[in-house]
């Protein structure tokens, strides 16, 4: 099999794909790797999850994004993404993680866990869902602890703690609580997050200022145990029963895999060195496009202000 590619693109996310598509139209030979399925990131966000964005903002190859909603959701994205892939029958090779990325300008070297391949330029499009950002408090190991949330049933007349005042904790603490829950709320800052859906945040604020759930700010969870949590609060320390902990405080990208390949990081929140107008990185001939741009700053790319990264690095190659 001949492995030998213009393009390696890392990532089979949107803007992962959006490159590929890019690549294609500009008569370049590539291929989208991925460690995981098609839009992985979208496949694990919760079941029930609607985007901010309309579904035009999210279109990519100049392919209609039809939604039956204002608001397009999680199986519309899924759908919506795959049928892409197969109009442009797009280069992907799935469940391969990236091991290693070597090599320089014109000749790097791309090791798998399936093969290796070679390409005269990379692009990284790695997203940031695959590594939580931890509590590290005791018990934080337990299996009732999730940094992940699917589905509310399971939750059901449970009680449940969800870390975070964003945009997945607001949504995992209103659907959990729906699904007869005992939800608890712990925010580390004095209100719910300024970035939470506008349709969504009168909601939990009226849950909470009812009392159907409970919301600690100012606060941070301690230690978690089998069947109970100490939560410190401005007016000391509470223990309260507790059956699971949603930690939803947040993602980031893969930073170690990023100083692996030469990228550095540049400043406290770890933002990666790239060129803005080229997306190339203090690497020559290996870019970055999408949310991994945004270092800890992770609600700074979205794909609707990022799918726009691929005509940048695929004009930049072309010149």
């Amino acid at each position: 099999m001949n492995n030998e590619y213009d393009i390696v693109i890392i990532g089979a996310g949107p803007i992962g794909l959006a490159c590929g598509i890019e690549a294609q139209a500009a008569g370049l030979s590539y291929v989208i790797i991925d460690k995981g399925c098609l839009v992985n990131s979208l496949y694990n966000y919760p079941l029930n999850m609607s985007f901010f964005s309309t579904s035009e903002k999210l279109e990519i190859g100049n392919i209609p994004f039809m939604s039956v909603n204002p608001k397009p959701n999680r199986i519309e994205a899924l759908e919506y993404y795959r049928r892409v892939a197969g109009a442009y029958n797009l280069n992907i090779q799935l469940f391969e993680p990236v091991i290693s990325v070597s090599g320089m300008e014109g000749n790097f070297h791309i090791h798998t866990s399936k093969d290796a391949y070679t390409g005269r330029k990379v692009i990284i499009a790695t997203g940031f869902y695959d590594i939580p950002s931890l509590l590290n408090v005791p018990g934080e190991h337990l299996p009732k602890v999730s940094h992940y949330y699917r589905d509310p049933h399971f939750y059901a007349m449970q009680h449940v703690i969800v870390v975070g005042a964003s945009n997945s904790a607001v949504d995992a603490a209103l659907e959990t609580y729906r699904k007869g829950a005992h939800v608890t709320m712990v925010i580390r800052g004095p209100q719910v997050g300024e970035r939470v859906k506008y349709w969504v945040r009168p909601d939990i604020i009226n849950r909470m200022n009812e009392g159907s759930i409970k919301a600690y700010f100012n606060s941070e969870i301690r230690e978690i145990r089998e069947y109970e949590a100490d939560i410190e609060t401005p007016e000391g320390t509470l223990t309260i029963p507790n059956d699971r902990v949603l930690a939803l405080t947040g993602y980031r990208p893969n930073f170690q895999f990023l100083t692996d390949t030469g990228i550095t990081l540049s400043d406290t929140r770890l933002h990666p060195h790239h060129n803005t107008d080229t997306m190339e990185t203090n690497v020559p001939g290996i870019y970055l496009a999408g949310v991994v741009c945004g270092g800890l700053d992770t609600h700074k790319w979205f794909i609707e202000n990022s799918r726009v990264h691929a005509g940048r690095i695929i004009g930049h190659i072309k010149q």
